[in-house]
């Protein structure tokens, strides 16, 4: 006798299966590329950019030291550089980045402009291929009303079934 599969393992099948979760998977792919691109463009374009205009500023190393600023004076007295917020770290203090927060941020917006474009584009593009629906043709009236006793007749009537008055 031939073994069945178990009910939850083919339900686990058809869901993987779907389309939508293959578009998923491969829209978690290709986003996750394109996120390197947008990474590499805003730390690589613009943020130099950004550091000319705020006077040679460089967000992704600007940091406060929360706690252990002696562990940082005592690695420079020691002849180590401690310039980024990852070399703070190095030597045990605790540290604030928030410059790479801001650049994060930036990185997000251009992201979402990206995205948002992308969509519009796309929208239209859909848009074009599409006839404009027309209003529908209202349909022709099936009744009327008496001018008598204002009830509702059929269209046909020639006299008004509750009065009993001739109508044209």
């Amino acid at each position: 006798m031939a073994k069945k599969t178990p009910k939850i393992l083919e339900e686990f099948k058809t869901f993987v299966m779907r389309g939508n979760v293959l578009d998923l998977a491969v829209g978690v792919i290709v986003g996750g590329a394109f996120q390197k691109i947008v990474t590499s463009a805003v730390n690589d374009l613009i943020m130099p950019f950004i550091g000319l205009i705020t006077g040679g500023v460089n967000f992704n190393e600007q940091f406060v030291v929360l706690k252990g600023q002696e562990l940082i004076d005592a690695a420079v007295e020691a002849g180590t550089a401690v310039a980024t917020a990852a070399d703070a770290t190095a030597a045990g203090a605790t540290v604030f980045a928030y410059g790479s927060f801001i650049t994060a941020i930036i990185d997000f917006l251009i992201m979402a402009i990206i995205v948002f474009l992308l969509v519009k584009g796309i929208n239209k593009l859909n848009g074009l291929g599409k006839k404009k629906e027309e209003e529908p043709v209202p349909a022709a009236p099936t009744t009327k009303v008496c001018p008598y006793c204002r009830s509702e007749i059929a269209i046909e009537a020639t006299r008004c079934p509750h009065c009993t008055s001739e109508v044209e």
